[in-house]
């Protein structure tokens, strides 16, 4: 590939890198293909990855070889890229990043360095949340006002993308829900993750952790993600078998990746996280959902959460299976970012401040309550499409969407057991 034509690759790309990071992988794969030696060390890249993806075993040569090959890329793009959670081609991404570190799959697979783009470096949409909130807050859309998650779900009716993405998703994930013979789990993934993708955090965290004071409420918010489809199983598998069918599959493997990192628990640490960074892993969490290892609510009177997966009759496997299980159960730092967002651990001066705004419902979610203000001259739009779409939403909204401390488990320790030939 002569230089005009990289040249014109790159220019026809401009508008993806707006939006994504310099490090795109895409991007840094077709520059590398353009080069005879990166190109050959990245095809052998490719039968390593094949290879390990096919379960084949390894000779000693041939996983040097792969090792070589890793570490032959030194310091290019290529090695260094990542990805973005709401790119086009992010499959394909992904894709690259695991065929560049196939090393990782085998031995020591290094779960913690996630694929994605630092969160704070992605583009964030600024959004109409607080407007079209004032606009349910002053009619009789909300109901019973102690139910947080009806409110939350109402205002994204007024949003033609939220609601739209989540009428998709629910149409899919009602399909024959309840029964494992006819309710297909993968659309109903699918639609979940285009959900969380696609619609700015500001609907999704308020509809996902809306805070709760009775079961009723409760029961909206678990119900949240279709639980009888893209949660449970007739029977509850083995934690092993769920993480193996999440390491199987590119996204997963990537969103688990991603949660390790952001939501590793720290017993030292005040709010329990390593990184300190509660934003980073909330959206972490939120990226497992739509994935094989989906977690969920475990009821409706209570804010802990949990995999849909056992422990009995793992074996000797018995400790590895409930460290899987207890990156959800017992994580300390997911435990304090959840409830950190649906503000119920506030400190005496966020308590203090709160006296100071009205007693409108808040839907702020990273930052101290606000009041609800309603400006008539700015809601035009949002008034237009409540009459429209809100009415006719109304039946979905009713009818489908009603730990310990612990050091954070290394994977490394036993996945190699998991990845081997059986």
């Amino acid at each position: 590939m002569g230089p005009a034509l990289l040249l014109g690759l790159l220019l026809s790309r401009a508008g993806d890198l707006m939006a994504l990071p310099s490090s795109d992988c895409v991007v840094a794969e077709q520059l590398c293909l353009s080069d005879s030696t990166c190109n050959a060390t990245y095809r052998t890249l490719e039968n390593c990855a094949l290879a390990k993806t096919r379960l084949l075993s390894l000779d000693h040569d041939s996983r040097v070889r792969c090792l070589n090959a890793e570490l032959d890329l030194g310091n290019s793009s290529l090695l260094h890229c990542k990805c973005h959670r709401r790119m086009k081609k992010q499959e394909h991404c992904l894709r690259i990043f695991w065929t560049v570190h196939s090393s990782m799959t085998d031995g020591y697979f290094n779960l913690e360095t996630s694929p994605y783009e630092n969160p704070a470096n992605e583009e964030h949409w600024k959004t109409d949340y607080n407007k079209l909130a004032a606009l349910v807050s002053g009619s009789q859309l909300a109901g019973d006002a102690t139910n947080s998650c009806l409110k939350a779900t109402h205002v994204c009716n007024l949003s033609k993308k939220c609601f739209r993405l989540r009428t998709d998703y629910a149409s899919i994930c009602t399909k024959g829900a309840g029964s494992e013979d006819v309710c297909d789990r993968r659309k109903c993934h699918r639609g979940l993750r285009n959900f969380f993708e696609k619609v700015p955090e500001d609907f999704t965290k308020r509809i996902l952790f809306c805070p709760c004071q009775d079961e009723f409420c409760g029961e909206r918010r678990r119900k949240t993600i279709v639980p009888d489809c893209s949660f449970q199983y007739n029977t509850k598998p083995n934690c092993l078998w769920l993480l193996d069918s999440c390491l199987e599959d590119h996204i997963c493997k990537s969103r688990l990746a991603d949660f390790q990192q952001n939501c590793q628990p720290v017993d030292m640490s005040p709010d329990g996280c390593s990184l300190h960074n509660h934003a980073a892993c909330l959206q972490a969490y939120m990226g497992m959902i739509g994935t094989p290892m989906t977690p969920n609510y475990v009821s409706n009177s209570s804010v802990e959460v949990s995999l849909w997966c056992t422990c009995e009759n793992s074996g000797n496997q018995k400790e590895k299976c409930d460290q899987i299980l207890g990156m959800f159960e017992s994580n300390k730092c997911l435990e304090n970012t959840i409830w950190s967002q649906m503000h119920l651990k506030q400190t005496a001066l966020e308590r203090q401040e709160d006296l100071l705004y009205s007693s409108s419902l808040s839907f702020q979610g990273d930052s101290a309550s606000t009041s609800l203000s309603s400006d008539t001259s700015q809601v035009a739009e949002g008034k237009k499409e409540r009459d429209s779409s809100v009415q006719s939403s109304m039946p979905i909204a009713s009818s489908v969407y009603s730990g310990a401390t612990t050091s954070w488990p290394s994977l490394a320790l036993f996945l190699p057991l998991l990845l081997s030939p059986h």
